[in-house]
């Protein structure tokens, strides 16, 4: 069975945009992110995915992935659809692991917080094997990137986790 899991992540931050911006786009950030769960492999010189002259679809270089670090996993032709500076990117990757990967991740203004903004992740996937498990890890994988954004970012506390539309019931989460 061939089907798309959409999942969505919201975090309230209260940094300034270009400090987020700076955040999302830095190794720096991208590796906290995931640590201590995934480490990813960048090129040695990189410091930014803004450092990149964008082809939209074109691979900008193979990334692999390691779970906890060290214990090899999967790969990623690193690949991004969108950049705009200071809003946000969407990024389509062909994986090893993936038939479909695609992640949208931008800054919004916060409709119930005017001094604040909202980093949303929108995620659509597509697993070659065991859809359930992907699911599963992927959904506490960008849980704990939020954690860590708003930690980092001066976010407030997450409230109990919401559905929001998505294509499969069940598999959003709204983080605050």
């Amino acid at each position: 069975m061939n089907r798309n899991v959409s999942l969505r992540f919201e975090s309230r931050l209260l940094a300034p945009r270009e400090r987020i911006w700076e955040w999302i786009t830095s190794i720096e950030g991208i590796s906290a992110e995931m640590r201590p769960l995934l480490r990813m492999t960048f090129p040695g010189n990189m410091r930014s995915l803004a450092d990149f002259e964008i082809e939209p679809g074109v691979p900008l270089f193979r990334s692999y992935l390691f779970l906890f670090g060290f214990l090899p996993m999967d790969y990623s032709d690193l690949s991004l659809l969108e950049l705009t500076p200071g809003t946000g990117f969407i990024e389509q990757s062909p994986m090893g692991s993936m038939r479909l990967w695609r992640h949208a991740r931008f800054i919004t203004a916060c409709p119930v917080e005017p001094a604040a903004l909202v980093l949303v992740d929108e995620l659509t996937f597509q697993p070659r094997m065991l859809p359930r498990l992907v699911a599963w890890f992927v959904r506490r994988f960008f849980a704990h990137r939020h954690r860590v954004l708003r930690a980092h970012l001066g976010g407030a506390q997450p409230q109990a986790p919401a559905d929001v539309s998505a294509s499969s019931p069940g598999l959003s989460q709204r983080l605050q």
